[in-house]
């Protein structure tokens, strides 16, 4: 009888224990991805243990004469390569586990997750991605593009546009030569920004570009020996400036409103996708050659000087007989964005003097595709 009944409460326990499993309720997506990484741990700490078991064992027979010291290192070195290659094959299968939990949690055809290493904090972390969730902002390039097929689609244009900004040294040329100039070599500098297009001239090669926009160009000239320019008979020469002033401080100051066109010969190399030729600009090496035009917006003079215990700041605005107009060469030679940049005026920056003084600049120039 006793038998009868221990046969029914194991059968009806049975049947209850069936039953609760069919009406169980699939595991969350947050217990799925713990249960994975209290495995991971297991094994890391399991493998980890068992590493150590084994150098001790090979430690107590190196003690014992057993085996020799170059032995003993080789044995360990072994295990312990054994160990890792066997954490990293279990880690990759976790790995498919966590991508095939997270890509059922999405439910989605259209959507795929990806994922890829990084390291934080000295330690390797997978990063996971939705393809469908990517934003990136270009800060440079003032672009926003909301997922990776408009970016690459923006980038592939035949036209694309660029920020542009450049600075560096400036000088002048007098008789042909910027050697034993009037104006501080490391002081005298110039910079520039604007926007420009970058149009791919060619349907089947990247090579050849017609690069041209429009921006603004600032150059200041430090004269040295305490002088400062000045207006005499209209022609613009520098004299003693009759106090003692800031080297640093004291400049000449021209802006102008250009409009530049190059010439571009961009290497970015040409990448095949579904058959098809996707060019893209300013990923590779670069080489411009062209020129500039522009208007003269103004023209400064900064002076700043101390006398009996006073400070005086002089700021001078007038046309200092400065051409209207300047025009001129430029060229530049970089990789991707970053390019050592030359330009040199053709026409004199003042408009009366005896001797030409033409404007000439160093630097360098970021275009920001």
């Amino acid at each position: 009888m006793q038998k009868i009944i221990l046969y029914i409460s194991i059968a009806l326990l049975t049947l209850v224990n069936t039953v609760c499993a069919q009406k169980k309720k699939p595991e969350s997506f947050s217990i799925q991805i713990e249960k994975v990484g209290y495995q991971i741990e297991f094994l890391s700490y399991q493998k980890k243990l068992e590493l150590k078991q084994k150098i001790d064992s090979l430690e107590t027979l190196h003690k014992n004469n057993k085996i020799s010291l170059q032995e003993f290192e080789t044995l360990k070195l072994k295990e312990a390569e054994k160990t890792a290659k066997f954490i990293e094959t279990n880690l990759n299968n976790y790995r498919t586990q966590i991508d095939t939990i997270i890509q059922n949690k999405l439910n989605d055809e259209n959507t795929k997750i990806r994922h890829k290493t990084d390291t934080i904090d000295g330690k390797e972390v997978i990063k996971y991605y939705n393809d469908n969730d990517y934003v990136e902002y270009n800060v440079p390039a003032l672009k926003i593009y909301k997922s990776k097929k408009e970016k690459e689609e923006r980038l592939s244009r035949r036209t694309t546009s660029q920020v542009v900004f450049a600075a560096g040294y400036n000088n002048l040329v007098t008789n042909n030569m910027v050697a034993n100039s009037q104006f501080g070599y490391g002081r005298s500098g110039f910079w520039e920004w604007g926007v420009t297009w970058n149009t791919r001239l060619s349907n089947n090669s990247n090579l050849v570009h017609l690069k041209y926009g429009a921006g603004f160009m600032y150059n200041s000239l430090h004269a040295t020996d305490n002088r400062v320019f000045a207006d005499i008979n209209n022609q613009t020469v520098l004299v003693d400036a009759g106090v003692e002033t800031k080297a640093k401080r004291t400049y000449f100051k021209n802006v102008y409103f250009v409009v530049p066109m190059h010439l571009e010969f961009d290497f970015s190399k040409t990448k095949i996708v579904d058959d098809k030729k996707v060019f893209k600009s300013h990923t590779g090496a670069r080489f411009g050659i062209g020129g500039f035009v522009g208007v003269n917006t103004n023209s400064k003079q900064f002076i700043e000087y101390e006398q009996n215990g006073y400070k005086f700041k002089e700021k001078q605005k007038g046309d200092f007989n400065v051409n209207d107009f300047t025009y001129g060469l430029s060229t530049y030679i970089g990789y991707r964005a970053t390019s050592l940049y030359l330009k040199y005026d053709l026409n004199p920056i003042f408009k009366n003097n005896p001797v030409d003084q033409n404007n000439i600049s160093l630097g360098i120039r970021f275009d920001w595709n």
